[in-house]
This record gives structure tokens, sequence and C-alpha cells, in this order.
């Protein structure tokens, strides 16, 4: 089957997309409101695109009357936001965050989750979360019905029980963050595997020739 995406409708480009693209991570986004309190809401636009400078990605949605949601209206105004990662334990509370509250609600409270504090912005983060990354604003792309956040990661926390003993990589047993698929589908990390390249093929890579042979 064939889809031409110019002459598709958003819908259904929003349906082949995140049914074909996946999983994708969950950033339970916090935000400090207006009146003080915490905002969070799940965005399964996401991803990390850059260790330097540091940069994850949202795409954040206007409400169906153009509207901007409260998170994006945050961002701008405070031009800062914590991406809290999500697993089983935090799934239930997610999916509450993700209800379409007026803008006085406290997600946060609302869904049982403990907030602490965050050193480098001005919002709250998940306490329970395994990792917690406090972002600034590096820039924002607007489109007519969307928003592209580049976020620059200031500091991340990280719960102890998910790093190895040299604290250098994940546990792959503790820290099994959810995605989601598609629709209303969402995926576990628990099964991981390892996949190496062949070992005879390390004489093919580029970055073992010397700078010389390298270069053309």
């Amino acid at each position: 089957m064939q889809f031409d995406f110019t002459q598709l409708p958003p819908a259904d480009r929003y349906r082949l997309l995140t049914n074909f693209i996946g999983p994708r991570p969950i950033a339970l986004v916090s935000t400090r409101a207006e009146a003080g309190h915490t905002n969070a809401a799940p965005m399964s636009f996401f991803n990390v695109f850059s260790q330097d400078p540091p940069i994850v990605i949202l795409g954040i949605q206007t409400r169906p009357d153009g509207r901007e949601k409260d998170t994006m209206g945050n961002i701008r105004r405070t031009g800062e936001f914590v991406v809290n990662m999500v697993d089983m334990d935090m799934a239930d509370a997610m999916i509450l965050c993700g209800v379409n509250f007026a803008p006085d609600v406290d997600e946060f409270a609302f869904s049982g989750i403990e907030a602490a504090s965050c050193r480098q912005v001005n919002a709250m983060r998940a306490r329970g979360t395994p990792c917690a990354m406090e972002c600034r604003i590096e820039r924002i792309i607007d489109y007519p019905n969307r928003a592209i956040v580049l976020g620059e990661v200031l500091e991340m926390h990280v719960r102890d029980d998910c790093l190895d003993a040299q604290g250098r990589y994940v546990d792959s047993a503790v820290y099994q963050p959810i995605a989601r698929l598609h629709a209303d589908n969402y995926i576990v990390s628990d099964r991981q595997f390892q996949l190496l390249k062949p070992s005879e093929m390390h004489a093919y890579e580029a970055a073992q020739l010397a700078p010389a042979q390298g270069r053309k």
C-alpha cells in the first residue's frame, strides 16, 4: 500500500506514523504553572538527539481549538521544564496526568506523585522516577498546530538502584521504561538482549583506518 503524505489529512498521517514508529519513550513533563503549582503531562513525541550539547526534543500539539496546552504555555513563560522518565511503578500516575484538567489542577498532587525540588530550574521533579532531567529551552520551532521544543539538559537525577555498581550503565533488571506503541497500547522493556557486530567485521570499520588512509 502507498500513502501520499502530501495528500493525507493530519489524522491519517498521525495514525500511520505512530503505528510504525515505536516504541516511543514517555516523557512525563513537569513545569511550573503561573499560580505556582506543578503541571505535568505525558509526551510520547519525545527523544534524545544529541549529547554535545545535551539536547532532548518534545513535540507538543495544540488543543483541538488551536489553543496551546498548559505545558507549552508554561515552557514559553518560564523557559524551563523537567523530563521524568516513566516505568511500571509510575504508569498509572502517568495516565492520570494525561487527563485534560483545568489549568489550576496540580497533576502531581492529583495522581499521587511525590514532588522533589530541582537544583537548576524552577520546577518540581517526580521523586520516584528512575531518571529526571532538568531542562532549559534551547529553541522552539513553531508550526501552526505544533511546537517542537529543543531542551538543553542541565542536570540529571538518577535513582541509585537504576545504575550498576560502577555507576556507568543502567541495571536492566531494575530500569525498565515503558513506551507507547499506538493508540492506547504500551510496552515495557523487560526483554532486553545484546546484538553485537561480528568480530570479523572490525577490519571493515573506517574508524580503524589510519588518518591518511581514511581520508579521501
